[in-house]
């Protein structure tokens, strides 16, 4: 046998035995979810935008499945992202609200997060964006699953470009793994380089399975963009910003062909709540949805979501079936056979809905919406019920190039107080009251006309639904405690 034969040999065997890469794990899929911050219902072409350009956003969207009604837990990011990463409602795991630096709080070890669920099935897992589920070392994203993190653990707003508090916070940690490598780093080179970490993950794990988790800071306030997309959509600052995200959404779907992966290759974007309208003209658009981030109406929990799988989800589809970014895990989870979390989850198996099978329909009976331990509302079919609750709105000017509105008037008393109250005060919103309201979504999605009198049947049928998830994750608008809630993680070090 000659040396050349004897090497091929060896390769192959190292193949088929798991040396390099078992056959196995060559059949799983490997996963790309990418999380804009604060990104807009409308903001991109395939969702109306007007003035916006996406062409691979829009390119994604024709090659898969677009969702129309895809509903994130709350309305605000570390809710969000602690709802999708573990397949619970934000209450249920206690992670209501954004956290800060300040924050001692954050996952707890003993939930099952989606990085961990598929690290267990022999997939290299990398994150690359903000993290924003606990800040302390105990709540490092190495310990729940990834290998790989570089970018900062909370909101980019948390800074000296905080509009209102910059005084009080320190500089903004940028982390590789668990060292903190840079503070203040130049905020107009994040989406670029988040990319390239993105780009060269994929060419080092291409023969996967890989999880390539890129939650992008942008466009949350405040917003950058890197000189070669600064001034060139020819519409203001956020739209140079969201193309640039775009572009980004472009190199990695690059990567992804030029490896020769698109067919093993799930790709998934969604945003993690709706826009910052307060901020104006750095925000986005929710068009025709109501309001937008931090509420409980369509414009801050139904955002956009983008579905790629060659070969396995139908291309150029549009479905309006309600489902939920908690659905991910469990979906994931029955893909690759693996066991679901011991402890109750909240989202569903919504592989046929992926797949476009013929009469699949959602999986829910009903979709709640919490603000806060405020229990808000509650979906079911086409109805959306609200019961009566404070909720935050702009009144008058929005903001303008970086400012919330009302900023004028915004009193440093008012931004030191918690709650709703605070975070209007703190973002130039004020307080307005919903009251008790029944929409049609189907005919209605910007939930303006109230059936609640005429359709008392749906009301009630919906009211007795919310029961039982009160009974569960509590609600502090009727004193309810929840008898399912499970606590957060605390960090108790010095």
């Amino acid at each position: 046998m000659t040396l050349c034969s004897l090497f091929f040999r060896h390769a192959i065997a190292a193949l088929l035995s798991g040396g390099l890469l078992s056959a196995q794990e060559a059949r799983k899929p490997n996963v790309i979810l990418i999380v804009a911050d604060d990104l807009g219902y409308a903001d991109l072409a395939c969702q109306g935008s007007q003035t916006i350009r996406t062409p691979h956003l829009d390119a994604l969207a024709s090659a898969g499945t677009r969702f129309t009604s895809f509903y994130v837990s709350q309305a605000v990011c570390s809710a969000s992202r602690a709802a999708f990463m573990t397949g619970c409602q934000a209450n249920r795991v206690s992670m209501q609200g954004a956290l800060n630096h300040t924050s001692r709080d954050g996952i707890h070890p003993d939930e099952v997060l989606l990085s961990e669920m598929l690290k267990s099935q022999g997939y290299a897992c990398g994150i690359f964006g903000k993290w924003h589920l606990g800040t302390t070392a105990m709540f490092s994203p190495l310990k729940h699953g990834f290998d790989e993190f570089w970018g900062i653990p909370y909101s980019n707003d948390n800074s000296r470009y905080h509009p209102s508090l910059a005084a009080e916070m320190p500089p903004l940690p940028l982390y590789e793994d668990d060292q903190v490598v840079e503070t203040d780093p130049d905020q107009a080179q994040f989406t670029r380089r988040i990319t390239e970490k993105a780009v060269s993950f994929i060419r080092r794990h291409q023969y996967g399975p890989f999880f390539l988790y890129v939650p992008h800071i942008m466009p949350h306030v405040p917003i950058f963009a890197s000189e070669r997309f600064l001034g060139k959509s020819a519409h203001g600052l956020y739209a140079d910003v969201v193309e640039e995200l775009d572009w980004s959404i472009g190199m990695i779907q690059a990567a992804v062909k030029q490896a020769g992966i698109e067919e093993q290759t799930l790709v998934l974007f969604f945003s993690d709540n709706g826009p910052f309208l307060s901020y104006g003209n750095h925000a986005g658009s929710a068009k025709p949805l109501r309001e937008g981030k931090l509420t409980s109406y369509e414009g801050g929990v139904r955002v956009p979501f983008l579905a790629k799988w060659p070969g396995k989800i139908p291309a150029g589809r549009v479905c309006d079936e309600p489902i939920t970014a908690m659905d991910l895990l469990p979906t994931l989870a029955a893909k690759l056979g693996a066991p679901l979390p011991e402890r109750k989850i909240d989202g569903h198996d919504i592989s046929a809905l992926l797949e476009g099978t013929e009469g699949a329909v959602s999986p829910h009976e009903s979709i709640v919406f919490y603000a806060g331990d405020e229990l808000q509302a509650i979906r079911s079919g086409r109805w959306k019920l609200h019961f009566a609750h404070p909720y935050i709105t702009v009144v008058g000017e929005p903001g303008r190039d970086g400012k919330p509105s009302n900023w004028e008037n915004m009193k440093p008393a008012a931004i030191t107080q918690s709650g709703i109250a605070g975070i209007a005060t703190r973002h130039g919103y004020q307080v307005a009251q919903q009251e008790e309201a029944l929409y049609d979504l189907s005919q209605d999605p910007g939930e303006k006309d109230n059936l609640a009198e005429m359709h008392p049947e749906v009301v009630g049928r919906l009211k007795k639904m919310a029961e039982q998830w009160r009974a569960e994750l509590g609600d502090s608008l009727t004193g309810v405690k929840g008898n399912a809630v499970r606590p957060a993680g605390r960090d108790k070090s010095s």
